[in-house]
Formats: C-alpha cells, structure tokens, sequence
C-alpha cells in the first residue's frame, strides 16, 4: 500500500504537470524544458511511481472513433455479502471502464462502453442472471458535457 501523505514539491509537481500533457517526453527533453538535470528529473519521476504518485503511463483514445457509440451508467443493488465477489466479476467486461462501490439507494455504479443498443443489452440482461444483484437502473449517456479524470496539481 502506498503512502497518503505524499509532500510534493515545486519540481515535482512541475514534473507531474508536463507528464500529464505528455507522458511520451523524453527525460533528457523534460529535464531541458524544466531546467533541470536529467538525472534529477529520472530519480524524481522514480521517487513518484514507487509512492504511487504515477501509476501508469497511458494514452487517450477517442473510443467513439472505434465504434463504442454508447455510454451507459448502470447502478445495482447487490446483496451486501456479495459487493466484492459481484464487483471483482463485472470489472472483468471488457465494456467496463470505471466501477464504483457506492453509497446510498445503490451498491455500485458501472459505467460502460458498447458498439451497438444490443451489446447494452445483453449486457445488461447478464449482470440481472447473476443471483446476487437485486436489480439495477439503466441511463444511455446522449452528451458528454465534461469527461475529465484529472486534477489541478498545486
């Protein structure tokens, strides 16, 4: 488990903001852009993922562009006894993108991605097979009016 009390300091978050733009930069162009050595910013960006600052290095793909027209968020009652055996199996779909154990009416939220109303369907109607989920409500996603899944770094 990581540390919740990481300090960061003006060079690392400078660090952090220049790879959130591009995680692809090379150290030694980062390093000229910052100002700094290249060894201080490869130990820097060392100290952060082995703190679990940066937990991956990723790529933002238009998923529209591929066919995934349809976004739905899916909420579910589940029997409290099964949330985590329940979660861990619907995280396994490849049309899920983000799953949330929650609070209130609902025990998990889904948000999902799927090519055809069809693929939602059975989708839909394979999370009602499963004997632990009481039930759960459906919403298609018309527009995305805000999809941002960062954070100012100060």
């Amino acid at each position: 488990m990581y540390s919740t009390d990481i300090r960061l300091d003006p060079i690392d978050k400078a660090i952090l903001r220049e790879l959130r733009e591009n995680s692809r930069v090379s150290i030694r162009s980062l390093a000229r852009k910052l100002k700094l050595a290249p060894s201080t910013v490869y130990e820097r960006i060392k100290k952060l993922e082995s703190h679990g600052v940066i937990k991956n290095y990723t790529v933002d793909i238009n998923y529209r562009l591929l066919g995934y027209q349809l976004k739905a968020l899916i909420l579910a009652v589940v029997d409290g006894e099964h949330i985590l055996e329940v979660e861990e199996e619907v995280a396994r779909s490849k049309n899920v993108v983000a799953l949330y154990d929650i609070t209130g009416e609902y025990d998990v939220a889904i948000i999902a991605v799927f090519k055809t109303i069809e693929e939602l369907d059975n989708f839909v109607k394979s999370l009602l097979r499963n004997p632990y989920i009481k039930h759960t409500t459906t919403s298609v996603v018309f527009r995305t009016i805000k999809e941002k899944y960062t954070l100012p770094i100060e």
